[in-house]
């Protein structure tokens, strides 16, 4: 199995050439944030990353979990990482240095998820769980709760959870059982919460669960959910920790990947009553989860990204290794890089990845500017930017994903298929992250529904602009490589433009018609977002071969081709999509149920 190293250079030219990465260095509270000390952040993630986290990555596939005596102890060596992971501060990069934390940009944050999740996926679920469930005790939990809890939490001492499913509610979270029962200060819930990722383990001192639950007398539906914080180990007022609470890890799922992240069957009160804390109002949990929820979203998104990464340096450290078969005009036989459909199907990989990441960082510089400018009109536009683009990260990235760990496994033929090699643990990987944190089917109607059809467009529209902007810059370029790219660019954003005009027009037409649209709608959307940030990055490169003598220049002239291939093999997927768009939801909803 190959190592996995950080693309330190893609990631940086990411950074500040697509994200503006030197602007938001200009925000309040950033201004420490230099560049050199953004490259020793990504190089010092990436030592600990690639010594550390990768090399547990297939053991831990191999070897698991386990639970002894009633508690979960982690797969070999995970402890040890998780210390250094902490003993690094890495948990408290973006959060308060009133409370621990380092008050780095949230880009930095995400691009720090992109090089754990690629050298160690299972690992990194539990600090990117704490992450959110720390963006949502900020937002919404009182005073007394965020002194108790905030800090240890972001020094990952202790660890967060989102504890929402169970066996009978899962999307549809009106159907959560799980009860909390008011007594004096706290609450006493019971219950029973499935497809809990690192719902026990022996990493951190203790747990915080945030748990959906309803009240006696709460209403019926999704309005009478509320939210409580649950430790899995009862915290004294002084912070110092108590017996446990009245909880504990059922059991462990049997997955198709992930293997080193315990995803836990969680009980609740079989001895009376889980103590638990209220966060935010009662009945209003749902609203509070989603703070978390949206964060993960985009984190989750990042793993697609991040995933995709690992397997295209293994498949194209096999195709430089391996040899098979003669190409025309050798003697001898040769490695397999030289075949021409090998050829295409890195070049897919590293074309997608490469979309992948500028979708992603350009998506999450938002974040700050939500959370630091000054200029209302400005934080306005980021605010519904990030709305927008986030049901975009998570669905089209992850569902890429699919595809490019797909191809991975292929450009190893026999032995990807093959546990030994690994490439087929990245293929098992990726495939929950279409699933969890929302499914693409939901990541698609949230796009369609609310960020569209009940925004009327407006959002879509101020995207449009940014992208005839790019459009523009390589308009007329005597460079045939941008000329083309500049071709199927504006083709995919007519195919965009066209498929919202339709949807607007027809939605109210044919009650399935946002259901059975959305999917497509999100893949052309990704699609053409992802040739958009493509195209920005191989203007940026040609202006930079045009005029400087740089020792970049094989970078540079290596993201020009690489984005003429994704705009040539991947952006012209937008028509396909648009086609199967306006075909509306006849062919889908036809069909008798009992002939199927």
């Amino acid at each position: 199995m190959s190592n996995y190293t950080a693309p330190s250079e893609d990631i940086l030219f990411t950074l500040y050439e697509l994200a503006g990465m030197s602007d938001i260095a200009h925000l309040p509270g950033y201004k420490e944030t230099t560049s050199d000390i953004v490259e020793a952040i990504v190089d010092q993630i990436s030592s600990l990353a690639s010594e550390i986290l990768a090399p547990l990555n297939q053991s831990g596939d191999q070897n698991g979990c386990s639970i002894v005596e009633g508690k979960v102890v982690a797969a070999e060596g995970f402890v040890d990482a998780y210390h250094a992971f902490t003993e690094a501060g890495w948990q408290s990069l973006s959060f308060d240095p009133e409370r621990g934390g380092q008050g780095l940009p949230e880009l930095i944050a995400i691009t720090s998820n992109e090089i754990w999740q690629s050298a160690n996926m299972a690992f990194a679920l539990c600090p990117m769980l704490t992450e959110g469930s720390i963006v949502a005790l900020e937002a919404h939990a009182i005073d007394s709760l965020k002194d108790l809890c905030l800090e240890k939490m972001i020094s990952g001492e202790w660890t967060g959870t989102m504890n929402l499913t169970e066996p009978q509610a899962g999307s549809d979270l009106t159907a959560v059982k799980t009860r909390a029962v008011r007594k004096d200060d706290h609450y006493l819930i019971t219950g029973q919460k499935i497809f809990i990722t690192w719902g026990d383990h022996n990493l951190s001192e203790n747990i915080i669960h945030l748990i959906l639950a309803r009240l006696p007398d709460a209403p019926p539906g999704i309005k009478g959910i509320s939210l409580f914080l649950v430790p899995k180990y009862l915290i004294n007022p002084d912070g110092t920790l108590a017996e446990q609470n009245d909880l504990y890890p059922v059991s462990i799922e049997h997955k198709l990947g992930i293997h080193a992240s315990p995803t836990c069957v969680m009980s609740y009160g079989d001895q009376g009553g889980a103590v638990g804390y209220l966060v935010g109002e009662e009945n209003n949990g749902i609203a509070c989860m989603f703070t978390m929820m949206n964060h993960a979203r985009l984190t989750v998104g990042v793993q697609g990204l991040s995933i995709s990464e690992r397997a295209y340096q293994q498949a194209l450290s096999y195709a430089k290794e391996r040899v098979q078969g003669t190409v025309t005009g050798q003697k001898d036989r040769v490695t397999i890089i030289h075949h021409a459909d090998v050829r295409r199907m890195l070049m897919l990989m590293k074309a997608g990845t490469e979309a992948m990441r500028a979708l992603c960082y350009v998506t999450a510089a938002s974040l700050d500017y939500m959370k630091k400018e000054a200029d209302a009109s400005k934080q306005k536009y980021h605010d519904q930017r990030f709305a927008l683009l986030t049901p975009v990260v998570k669905g089209w990235c992850t569902e890429l994903s699919q595809e490019l760990t797909s191809l991975g496994l292929q450009v190893h033929g026999g032995m990807g298929y093959i546990e030994e090699t690994g490439a087929a643990q990245h293929y098992r990987d990726a495939r929950i992250t279409t699933i969890y944190e929302g499914t693409t089917g939901i990541q698609a109607l949230d796009l369609v529904g609310r960020k569209i059809i009940q925004d009327n467009g407006r959002s879509m529209n101020s995207l449009f602009e940014d992208i005839k902007e790019v459009l523009q810059f390589i308009k007329g370029s005597n460079d045939e490589q941008l000329a083309t790219i500049h071709k199927h660019l504006e083709n995919g954003l007519a195919d965009l433009q066209s498929a919202t005009d339709w949807l607007l027009a027809n939605y109210d037409k044919d009650i399935h018609i946002a259901g059975a649209v959305s999917f497509n709608f999100m893949m052309l959307m990704g699609t053409v977002c992802g040739g958009w940030q493509m195209a920005r990055a191989a203007k940026i490169a040609a202006e930079k071969l045009a005029t400087e003598v740089t020792e970049n220049e094989s970078f540079y002239k290596t993201k020009v081709i690489t984005t003429t291939f994704y705009t040539e093999h991947v952006l012209t997927r937008s028509n396909s999509y648009l086609q199967a768009i306006k075909t509306g939801s006849d062919s889908i909803m036809n069909l008798d149920i009992n002939n199927f």
